[in-house]
C-alpha cells in the first residue's frame, strides 16, 4: 500500500509540472479554464498529501482526488474541443490522468480493507 500512495503523489506532481510547462499559450478568453485546471491539480496534490498522513479522513481524501481527476479530464476534453490543445497533448494529459486514477482507486481499495 505504501508504494501506491507514493506513486499517486508522484503522478500528480508530474501532472502539475506538465500542466505548468504545456498550458502556457492559452487564449486570453480561455484563461479561466487554464487557471481552473492548474488549481484543481494543485488541490489534488494537497489532498494526496493529506490522505497520506490521515487515518480518519483518508478514504474521503482519496475519493476527492478521484473526483478532481474526472473534472480535470472533462476540462482537458473541453480544451481539445475548443482546439486549445492538439490531439497529441490531449492524449498525453489523458495518460497522466489515467495513471493517477488507476493508482488512486488501488489506494482506495487498499485503504478500505484496513
Amino acid at each position: 500500500m505504501k508504494e501506491e500512495k507514493f506513486k499517486v503523489i508522484n503522478f500528480i506532481r508530474e501532472l502539475v509540472i506538465y500542466i505548468d510547462n504545456y498550458l502556457e499559450n492559452f487564449p486570453r478568453k480561455d484563461i479561466e479554464l487554464k487557471n481552473r485546471i492548474k488549481n484543481l491539480s494543485y488541490d489534488m496534490l494537497e489532498l494526496a498529501y493529506k490522505a497520506n498522513i490521515s487515518n480518519e479522513n483518508k478514504i474521503n481524501y482519496i475519493n476527492d482526488i478521484i473526483a478532481k481527476v474526472k473534472v480535470i479530464d472533462f476540462l482537458f476534453n473541453l480544451c481539445y474541443d475548443k482546439q486549445i490543445i492538439n490531439m497529441k497533448r490531449y492524449t498525453k494529459f489523458g495518460e497522466k490522468l489515467d495513471d493517477i486514477l488507476k493508482y488512486s482507486i488501488g489506494w482506495l481499495k487498499a485503504s478500505s480493507n484496513n
